[in-house]
């Protein structure tokens, strides 16, 4: 347990506590706040070891799924900041047998990332953010369900959408992103990719021993500001 904490637990906390100081840092004085909303594509990736005498597998992740979110972005200076956003995505798996059959299962959250953001450039300007992120578990669904294992002793990806599987709710994890933005007075507008790593994972029965997910975002994004610079 101690080693969970310290590699799973330890980095999102201090993401977090570190946004949290950043946040609080006494540069009222450079202060400007912007409103956003911001759409795009995910693409999500899945790995999962079936029993621990076995490596782990790769499997297809849920591709080119859409994305919808809120944004709230402060700027301290002109080149840093942070942001806090709600933003609804699916992500899931595709596994398939040697016949070609296929199981499928897609899981929709509500996620919560807190970044730090630091901006290089004026009007033009390129930007990195990074920090951690939570969620819920709004929905799983099994869409698809064609094969099972076929042997009993290695299991393969199981169901998440049915009464009895009871998923685990909660999402946390790490997210960092670079992109490009363009400011046109009092508007923004950015392209942005980002990555995230989940440590939180939907299986709750032990019916496979671990099982890691990534995901791959493309987004645009339209801000206003809602607060002026404090001069």
């Amino acid at each position: 347990m101690n080693q969970f904490i310290k590699i799973h637990l330890f980095p999102v906390f201090l993401g977090g506590i570190a946004l949290g100081l950043f946040l609080i840092s006494p540069a009222e004085t450079y202060a400007q706040t912007t409103f956003g909303i911001r759409g795009g594509l995910s693409y999500s990736g899945m790995k999962y070891r079936p029993i621990p005498s076995l490596p782990s597998q790769k499997i297809s992740g849920i591709k080119g799924t859409e994305i919808y979110g809120v944004v709230i972005e402060h700027f301290f200076k002109d080149h840093a900041g942070a942001q806090i956003e709600a933003q609804y995505l699916t992500t899931g798996y595709q596994e398939y047998n040697e016949q070609g059959d296929r199981n499928e299962t897609q899981f929709d959250y509500l996620k919560i990332p807190l970044l730090a953001n630091f901006y290089f450039g004026n009007t033009g300007r390129f930007h990195i953010k990074m920090g951690t992120h939570i969620g819920k578990l709004i929905d799983a669904r099994d869409t698809h369900r064609e094969f099972e294992t076929e042997n009993e002793e290695i299991p393969i990806m199981p169901t998440y959408g049915q009464p009895s599987d009871d998923p685990k709710k909660l999402m946390y994890g790490l997210t960092a992103g670079l992109g490009l933005s363009k400011v046109f007075g009092k508007s923004t507008f950015q392209a942005e990719a980002r990555a995230s790593y989940e440590f939180g994972r939907p299986e709750g029965q032990d019916r496979i021993f671990d099982m890691t997910t990534t995901n791959l975002e493309f987004t645009l994004s339209y801000h206003f500001q809602i607060l002026k610079r404090k001069e």
